[in-house]
């Protein structure tokens, strides 16, 4: 009776990274498409802006690997968005890896600043922040979630950083469309669904007919 009740939990655990490996599968295609749809929707922002937002993430990269891991501003940054949702237990475990509280912030702050201010170099500013920050919240989240231990062939890390990076890029292309009119929410979505069709498609032709 012990063995049979020692065997269910490693049965279920087996069972749900095997749903887990399919759903992975089934997400990678929504990967590219959601980052070849954002870089071609941002072709419609002003190229010095977006050259901004490039050098933001370069810049992090370079200080990351090289020079200093900021990883206490990271820290930060959870405990913020832990206590922004504190009163909503089932998202207190989540949001800091989902949120990117600072380029939300940062986002806040520029169309606020918008209002009141039409500087260039603000603008440029701003933007290398973006890029900075965003970069910043997917590095750490994936820094995080590969260190837990009992982890096979990280699908769990796959799992979970999967759904963090296509939520931040949406949450980033909802911000673009926010504060640039030329960037397009829709065009984005769309453009997203046809490339992700595309990929289906082809596969499903590769597997599933046969050649005349």
């Amino acid at each position: 009776m012990e063995n049979l009740q020692s065997l269910n939990p490693n049965r279920s655990q087996k069972a749900l990274k095997v749903l887990k490996t399919i759903i992975i599968v089934f997400l990678l295609p929504w990967v590219y498409s959601f980052s070849l749809a954002f870089v071609n929707e941002s072709q419609a922002v002003q190229r010095a802006l977006f050259n901004s937002f490039v050098c933001g993430i370069i810049s992090f990269l370079v200080i990351y690997l090289f020079i200093y891991s900021p990883s206490k501003v990271y820290q930060k940054g959870q405990k913020m968005t832990e206590a922004t949702f504190r009163f909503i237990s089932p998202l207190v475990k989540v949001a800091p890896f989902v949120m990117p509280i600072y380029s939300i912030i940062i986002f806040l702050l520029y169309a606020l600043i918008f209002r009141f201010v039409h500087s260039q170099m603000i603008f440029k500013i701003f933007m290398f922040l973006i890029g900075f920050s965003i970069i910043l919240h997917l590095v750490f989240s994936a820094k995080v979630l590969h260190s837990r231990k009992d982890d096979f062939l990280m699908i769990n890390y796959l799992f979970s950083f999967i759904f963090i990076y296509l939520i931040n890029v949406a949450l980033l292309s909802l911000g673009f469309s926010i504060i640039f009119k030329a960037f397009s929410l829709n065009s984005f979505c769309q453009s997203s669904l046809e490339i992700s069709s595309s990929i289906f498609s082809a596969v499903f032709n590769q597997l599933f007919t046969c050649p005349v």
